[in-house]
């Protein structure tokens, strides 16, 4: 059974596997520009002398785990469509860390408004998880037909193989 704490945790961890995934100069859209490399104007840049820069890149199943939780925002609901959007606003900026306030501001509302919406945000995400999760676990029972229970009345099931 999932919590809403874990809920909460899974979304920050998609948040960091987001933030960790490679996105190299120049693989965005392309704008007005230049298509030559960036000029170096002193040679101690030129060789590598700056501080070196270490980035960890998440593995696959990190951002199979990410891609999960990303989806889970769809199970986000609300009252019209602008307050859906915006229960997955603050969900996804509380993921990434941000302060009630910053969230408060990009959402329009108030502090206690914000966390009652995130808080509900998590509980129907916990809820839905959990239904999914007993429906898909329920057994399928297997129906036998007329013929085999007939067969097992006249005793020629319970003799066994000729």
């Amino acid at each position: 059974m999932i919590t809403p704490r874990e809920i909460e945790d899974r979304f920050e961890e998609a948040a960091l596997t987001l933030k960790r995934l490679p996105n190299p100069p120049g693989s965005g859209a392309r704008g007005y520009g230049r298509s030559w490399p960036d000029y170096v104007h002193e040679a101690r840049h030129a060789y590598g002398y700056e501080e070196a820069r270490m980035r960890v890149i998440p593995n696959p199943r990190e951002i199979q785990r990410m891609e999960e939780a990303l989806e889970w925002l769809a199970l986000i609901g609300g009252d019209s469509e602008q307050a859906i959007i915006d229960n997955r606003r603050i969900v996804w900026m509380r993921a990434e860390g941000h302060r009630w306030k910053q969230i408060c501001r990009a959402v329009g509302c108030v502090r206690s408004t914000a966390w009652r919406r995130w808080t509900a945000a998590l509980v129907t995400i916990a809820n839905r998880l959990n239904k999914q999760r007993k429906t898909s676990r329920r057994p399928h029972s297997a129906k036998t037909s007329g013929d085999a229970r007939g067969a097992k009345r006249d005793g020629e099931a319970a003799k066994g193989p000729p």
